[in-house]
């Protein structure tokens, strides 16, 4: 039995069956190749514990909707007494004594933890070319980037090692590898989910979320990871209620920045033609405009590097970090485990977040940007008084060849254009894949209101049927 092709909901009900057991189920998925590189590390004893554990309560009678299921972890995501190396030679040996709390909550679930999954290092990039450990290959063609930064969370459902896998996004890093590796990728409203426990890159940008082979997989997971926690001070008082979005009552609106300039014409194509798909369902779609998407990538760089310059400082070699024993002093120790612990990418942020939070410069920068993510965020409060849900495309091109952009970070930056304004504005969004074209993944996005979760993933449920994917 391949239990790669299974949902989660088909494997519940062999678990509870007795058809297999959660041991089997995961020693399928721990032996599996991973031909990809999704993975930095697979937790073999600790998979196989877990697993039997959820043998014994399946057995002593209990239910749950992830008792028993295997999932991948992206690796900056705090495990207890698993490595978790955010892709980094600074972290390549640090083992945190505590867990995050989506970690928690999924443990209380009866999830089983078969890996921590490859990254781009501290989550900074867009290809998961950047890590430490090497990029990680997109099993729609292994020439390609799996994009990023959460490729190895991507590459690993799509590949069919894990069922499912958590990820982080902090300006489209779970949305962009899921529709470059054709599938579902679920980034939640800021605040509906617990950060504590996440390797910090842009606090007030940062979000966990999912990425799976199908919207109701994600939307599972997702009620079990969501909600307050007080360790989490942004985090927000949040119960996610299901509801029944009715296709032929929907409005949505079509953002005319997004299908201009930089698209890829044979995408926008695709694109159109599953927008007229949904026009014959009886859904009413409507031209809207976000004027402000055009500051959108300057602003989101400037804060974002502002952020990782301040949360980067902890890693100095003494709390933690990479340590260089060949240093002369301590501010020689400082350049040596800073210039070697950290990646080309990191430093170039981390030197351009210290540019722009410098005196002289904060005002014209970083103010300045926060200002305009306030036009930005109202852009879409005002769109959202029109219509129900706004659909976009995710990236502007398909996935690219391996080491294609690597020499070009502007370029690179480009990729994020239609992604980055939700993680301003603080809103969810749900990538899937509405069409193949020369066997490579279209992706779109369906964004919703703040906390509006519950309707984007019952509208992505009905969207899958009619896109047929």
């Amino acid at each position: 039995m391949d239990y790669s092709l299974m949902t989660i909901k088909e494997l519940s009900s062999g678990l509870y069956d007795g058809k297999f057991s959660s041991v089997e189920l995961t020693e399928f998925f721990l032996n599996k190749e991973d031909s990809c590189s999704a993975y930095i590390s697979k937790n073999k004893e600790l998979a196989l514990e877990q697993a039997k554990r959820a043998d014994e309560r399946i057995k002593n009678g209990e239910r749950g909707d992830l008792l028993g299921i295997p999932i991948a972890i992206k690796d900056n995501i705090m495990i207890r007494g698993v490595k978790c190396t955010s892709a980094s030679l600074a972290l390549k040996d640090y083992t945190p004594p505590y867990d995050a709390s989506v970690i928690k909550k999924l443990k209380e679930s009866g999830a089983v933890f078969l890996g921590k999954t490859n990254l781009d290092e501290f989550a900074m990039g867009s290809s998961t070319e950047s890590s430490f450990f090497g990029a990680t290959l997109n099993p729609i063609d292994k020439t390609r980037v799996p994009g990023g930064s959460s490729g190895g969370s991507a590459a690993a459902v799509a590949s069919g090692t894990t069922t499912v896998a958590l990820g982080s996004d902090t300006g489209g890093s779970i949305r962009q590898p899921a529709a470059f590796c054709g599938v579902v990728g679920l980034k939640p409203t800021y605040g509906a989910v617990s950060r504590y426990g996440l390797a910090a890159m842009a606090s007030s940008l940062d979000q966990i979320g999912v990425i799976s082979k199908n919207v109701e997989d994600a939307e599972i997971v997702f009620k079990n990871i969501s909600g307050r926690d007080n360790l989490d001070s942004t985090s927000a008082d949040y119960s996610f209620k299901e509801c029944n979005v009715e296709i032929s009552k929907l409005k949505v609106g079509i953002p005319k920045e997004y299908f201009i300039d930089g698209i890829d014409l044979n995408m926008k194509k695709e694109i159109d033609k599953s927008i007229d798909e949904l026009r014959n369902f009886g859904v009413e779609v409507v031209d809207i405009s976000l004027p402000h998407t055009k500051y959108a990538l300057s602003t989101y760089y400037i804060i974002t590097s502002s952020e990782v310059s301040s949360n980067m400082g902890k890693y100095d070699g003494l709390r933690y970090g990479f340590s260089d024993d060949d240093a002369k002093d301590l501010i020689d120790s400082y350049f040596q485990n800073r210039g070697n612990g950290f990646g080309k990418e990191v430093k170039r942020r981390i030197i351009l977040g210290t540019h722009t939070l410098s005196a002289g410069y904060k005002d014209a920068y970083y103010k300045k940007a926060l200002e305009v993510r306030h036009f930005i965020r109202q852009d879409f409060i005002d769109a959202f008084k029109k219509v129900d849900l706004i659909i976009a495309p995710v990236s502007p091109s398909f996935p690219f060849k391996i080491g294609e952009k690597a020499t070009d970070p502007l370029e690179m930056y480009l990729l994020d254009i239609f992604t980055v304004t939700i993680n301003l504005a603080g809103l969810p969004a749900l990538s899937m894949p509405c069409k193949k074209l020369d066997n490579l993944p279209v992706g779109i996005q369906v964004i919703g209101k703040h906390f509006d979760e519950a309707k984007i993933l019952s509208a992505g449920k009905q969207f899958e049927k009619i896109w047929n994917i």
